[in-house]
């Protein structure tokens, strides 16, 4: 479940909750009971641990393999080049 910050726009009381996403938002402050609880954008803090994979990952093999292709066609024009003279 996720953590949401809201923040009363009338007293400025801060607080954390974790909610399920379905959830309805809150909107009554429990500081000062007025309607003007908002919740606030709050950056996402996960940590990514283990091997796992990056995005470099399959782009170098999608590369080495166009450029392999290119390469081995070049290299097979060039020996025609070189036996037709």
């Amino acid at each position: 479940m996720p953590i949401y910050a809201y923040q009363c726009s009338n007293c400025h009381h801060e607080q954390d909750v974790l909610q399920k996403m379905s959830d309805p938002v809150l909107e009554v402050c429990p500081a000062c009971g007025q309607h003007s609880y908002v919740k606030q954008v709050t950056a996402a803090g996960f940590r990514l641990k283990g091997t796992g994979w990056y995005v470099t990952d399959f782009r170098d093999s999608g590369k080495s393999a166009g450029t392999s292709e290119s390469a081995g066609a070049a290299s097979s024009s060039a020996s025609t080049d070189s036996s037709s003279s």
